[in-house]
């Protein structure tokens, strides 16, 4: 039996790789992976969420530091409801509000070039929400 720590470095080395064919991708100290895509930055982690269920979770930045306007909430709020890969979400703090967006899937298993596909279709939408959103 594998531990957790292994399992989840080997699928983010897979995932490592399968970024690597479109982005140059960094590797933190604890194995998580950082990239931007156009102006958005993005991460990379992995966990196990119980025997036999590895995930792995990629968050963007889409915008940060916006003002809190209710308008500009409604086009996220309408974006967000356009079925797109993740989940986009405001986070109000005391600069404005920041956008983000959050997609966890089960990756184990996947091979590199199916996974860079999914990865970069939800950072491609991440980045197609910044250009709306600066736009807006």
């Amino acid at each position: 039996m594998t531990t957790e720590a292994a399992d989840t470095a080997e699928l983010l080395a897979s995932a490592k790789h399968a970024l690597e064919t479109y982005l140059d991708v960094q590797v933190d100290d604890d194995g998580t992976l950082t990239f931007k895509h156009s102006d958005v930055p993005c991460v990379v982690q992995a966990m196990r969420l119980a025997d036999g269920l590895l995930v792995l979770s990629l968050t963007c930045v889409v915008a940060w530091d916006l003002p809190d306007d209710p308008t500009l909430a409604a086009v996220v709020a309408e974006r967000a409801g356009q079925g797109l890969f993740g989940t986009l979400g405001i986070v109000h703090n005391e600069s404005g509000m920041d956008v983000t967006l959050r997609y966890a899937f089960p990756a184990q298993g996947l091979d590199p070039a199916p996974l860079g596909t999914l990865l970069m279709l939800v950072v491609s939408t991440a980045s197609q929400v910044r250009s709306e959103i600066v736009e807006a």
